[in-house]
């Protein structure tokens, strides 16, 4: 009676640990990286922290400032947004740590379509929290400054500033994602290019609606996030049919051969 050969057990098991050894190596080196990017960010978190709430200090009224109301958050606040601004600024280190450890994997047309989306969608994501800051935030908080009450003297938690520009500032760089989406599902044939096309009307409308949730309520700030989502949509559509050419292609034909509508 011949014994079970444990060869290919033994080859898998080997596999599945050099596997986790490198994950943990890029784990290891996408923490070191976001370390590294911690020191400077430290080192400076007060004046990051001014630079942050520039918008709103410059547009408080006379005798007006930012106050805090917890004994820590002079330390905390700033800290906190040193970390998350360590992040931000590792970030392509960190998602190439990634795509190193997931590009083994996948075909030569997986490779080429990847990279692009992947620069993309990190490039998108700066531009977005670069257009909240340097373009929304001063109009909104222009008009909640002027909007308070008579009688009313704004002066705002450094804590609750920080959490709302964030919130924001996440909101923007995600919706400026809308290119990678489109492209994404269309490459899935979740979605065809003449349906993105026929429905701009619904895409405008919806783009408002998500806007109306993630925006504070008013006009000028749903307005700035709605209409770039709907330019940005267009360019999806862009970016699909250069990107995709082959592929869309290929499924018009074979729905042609269907009998199918394209």
């Amino acid at each position: 009676m011949t014994e079970p050969d444990g060869t290919s057990e033994d080859l898998a098991e080997g596999t599945l640990i050099s596997h986790l050894l490198e994950l943990r190596d890029r784990l290891l080196k996408a923490m070191m990286a976001i370390g590294i990017c911690f020191i400077p960010t430290a080192t400076y978190m007060n004046q990051l922290f001014t630079w942050v709430a520039k918008p709103l200090i410059h547009r408080l009224p006379a005798g007006s400032t930012l106050i805090a109301t917890s004994v820590v958050a002079p330390f905390m606040v700033p800290f906190k947004l040193a970390l998350v601004a360590a992040v931000a600024l590792a970030m392509p280190y960190v998602l190439y740590q990634a795509w190193a450890f997931i590009a083994p994997g996948l075909y030569r047309h997986e490779k080429k379509l990847a990279v692009p989306l992947l620069v993309s969608s990190v490039l998108l994501f700066y531009l977005g929290a670069a257009f909240a800051y340097f373009f929304v935030f001063p109009v909104m908080l222009g008009f909640f400054v002027a909007t308070t009450p008579k009688g009313v003297m704004m002066m705002t938690d450094m804590g609750n500033y920080l959490d709302f520009v964030m919130v924001l500032l996440l909101a923007f760089g995600a919706a400026f994602e809308v290119p990678i989406a489109t492209v994404l599902l269309v490459w899935a044939g979740v979605v065809k290019i003449t349906s993105l096309t026929k429905n701009r009307g619904f895409v405008l409308l919806g783009a408002f609606i998500v806007a109306a949730f993630l925006t504070p309520p008013d006009a000028v700030s749903q307005s700035f996030m709605a209409v770039p989502m709907y330019v940005l949509y267009e360019v999806g559509i862009v970016m699909s049919k250069v990107l995709l050419k082959d592929k869309i292609a290929a499924r018009a034909k074979e729905e042609s051969e269907r009998g199918a509508p394209v």
